[in-house]
């Protein structure tokens, strides 16, 4: 696999943050953010913004990005990278999340990497330990069921697999997802050709296409990346406090 391509989609409408892309973090755009980690990248050929807005278009073109608008009622975050990459010559595709703004090269690469290497799997994603039973119980944190071989089983919002015990310390079987994928382009056509499957519907989680479809998903443990998507305006004050942590580190 020789030419991987980083896509961010970066969709205006949000029923909790409409707008979110462009809503400032310590005086930059979150779009600049996941750029700026993203453009770091030593193994992506390309990045492009895919949206459905000509102000976060302008936004990425004066950051020095490609862009391109795509349909806003698309699915998922996965059939907007399709339509950036569905014409262009590549071998995979890495969909780094437009409102991850803590993203950095080194998550970006690792899946990049695992794509590259790891010959017959379709698509790959991270995960991390989970350290407490709130993020365990937390229904807006997907979690994933692996097997031995690293590969996902299972992703769901609910403490998966349901246990009559309590865990203790660090005794948790499933891992807290961070949702970046990568994705060969011919494995991302298949997943974009068919509809929405009745269990992604129902987790609202849409990973859960490319396992109804049977694919292999290959889970990459992050032990360090502590991933905040934004998807309220009071997850902007969270996400500040931790880049500020993270700069003084």
């Amino acid at each position: 696999m020789t030419r991987i391509i980083g896509v961010i989609p970066a969709r205006f409408g949000s029923t909790r943050f409409e707008g979110k892309p462009l809503a400032p973090i310590l005086g930059k755009p979150m779009l600049q953010w996941v750029v700026e980690g993203a453009r770091k990248s030593t193994l992506l050929s390309d990045l492009i913004v895919a949206t459905d807005d000509n102000r976060i278009l302008r936004l990425a073109q004066s950051l020095g990005v490609s862009a391109i608008i795509t349909e806003s009622n698309l699915p998922t975050g996965s059939d907007r990278v399709w339509k950036a990459i569905e014409f262009l010559s590549c071998d995979g595709v890495i969909n780094i999340q437009g409102d991850e703004p803590l993203v950095t090269s080194k998550q970006i690469d690792t899946l990049a990497l695992a794509l590259a290497e790891d010959n017959g799997i379709e698509m790959v994603t991270l995960g991390r330990p989970i350290t407490s039973m709130d993020e365990l119980n937390n229904p807006n944190m997907a979690k994933i069921l692996v097997n031995k071989e690293s590969r996902a089983i299972y992703f769901s919002r609910f403490p998966v697999p349901y246990s009559r015990n309590k865990p203790g310390k660090n005794e948790y079987s499933c891992l807290k997802h961070i949702g970046f994928y990568g994705y060969t382009k011919a494995f991302l056509k298949k997943y974009c050709d068919e509809p929405p499957s009745m269990i992604e519907k129902g987790e609202g989680l849409e990973q859960l296409r490319a396992l109804w479809l049977g694919a292999e998903i290959k889970v990459v443990l992050d032990k360090t990346f502590e991933s905040w998507s934004v998807d309220t305006p009071e997850d902007v004050i969270r996400v500040e406090k931790l880049l500020k942590e993270r700069d003084h580190k």
